[in-house]
């Protein structure tokens, strides 16, 4: 097979990665280090269906896209977001799935001396398989031990390493000798961008629920400066209706003024025994059943004391 030159394989990639934002409209702007040749290929071939992985230099990536904004403006917006080791997964299914699907492809990873560590890593309280040679160690990152058997024991969970740190050699050693594999890599997802917009991926956690309590939040706020100011709007209209009646229903009940909507609460306050036959035909099936359990209950005690007297009656 013959190799392509550079500048054929250049333009190659300036028309695959342009018809690609023709194509789909939706892409995913994701970070890949530590990311191994076998383990993205293992990713591609979970991809197969969904979606496409496009990786390449950055300056490529912002050439093709300058080359292609006359025909799609919205591209601009992914400029200041291609830096360091980053590539698109372009993709026309849910952005919530393919997003599940990248992040489920991860592989176990030891703690190299000098990396970065991307969580919080600690050593729990254990009895180890190391002898007591290696106490220095342990005795270096000042986590207490003791011998146990001929062979050393951990005796308090210790935080080894925080988010954000290096990783030492000294902590990198003794994960290894521990056999603790505690980072997980795969691609990180840093941005989305869906047809001419750019957002961070933690939108993709967003619920229809959660869009309408704030939505419900912002009225009730609304509402309640509203009545305050005395100013009135949509939200506020329904509050300063039913205040607007309570106050009418108030003083048809200290005076003789009268209306059809007061006139059942005006016959209340003349015989409450109304009120009261109205609240006991409402009330709760469950209310009439307890007395009947009471009466079950009381029954079955009567039994048994019926029963307990019989017995003392034949020992007497």
């Amino acid at each position: 097979m013959v190799k392509e030159d550079r500048s054929t394989w250049k333009s190659n990639y300036f028309m695959r990665i342009t018809s690609f934002f023709d194509e789909y409209p939706k892409a995913f702007i994701v970070n890949a280090d530590n990311v191994g040749s076998k383990q993205m290929q293992q990713i591609r071939q979970a991809m197969r269906g969904k979606g496409v992985i496009l990786m390449g230099k950055n300056t490529m990536m912002r050439k093709a896209i300058r080359g292609h904004l006359e025909s799609n403006p919205g591209l601009e917006k992914l400029l200041p977001a291609i830096k360091n080791n980053v590539g698109f997964v372009f993709t026309k299914e849910d952005l919530s799935e393919v997003r599940d699907l990248l992040l489920e492809n991860k592989v176990q990873a030891p703690a190299r001396a000098g990396a970065i560590a991307p969580l919080d890593v600690a050593i729990p309280a254990q009895t180890t398989t190391l002898g007591p040679e290696k106490t220095s160690f342990f005795q270096a990152l000042s986590i207490p031990t003791k011998i146990t058997k001929g062979t050393i024991e951990i005796l308090n969970e210790v935080a080894l390493i925080k988010e954000g740190e290096k990783v030492g050699s000294s902590e990198s050693t003794l994960l290894n000798m521990l056999n603790i594999s505690p980072f997980s890599y795969g691609l990180v997802i840093e941005n989305v961008y869906d047809s001419g917009t750019i957002f961070h991926p933690s939108i993709l956690d967003i619920t229809n629920e959660d869009i309408l309590s704030k939505f419900m939040s912002g009225i009730r706020n609304i509402a309640a400066v509203s009545l305050a100011v005395g100013i009135p709007t949509a939200a506020s209209a329904p509050h300063s209706i039913a205040n607007g009646f309570k106050n009418l229903l108030a003083v048809a009940v200290m005076t003789d003024f009268t209306f059809p909507e007061a006139e059942q609460t005006k016959e209340y306050l003349k015989d409450p025994s109304k009120f009261a036959a109205v609240a006991a035909a409402a009330a709760p099936t469950s209310a009439a059943a307890a007395p009947a359990a009471e009466t079950k209950a009381a029954a079955k005690e009567e039994s048994e004391e019926s029963d307990d007297d019989m017995g003392f009656g034949l020992f007497d």
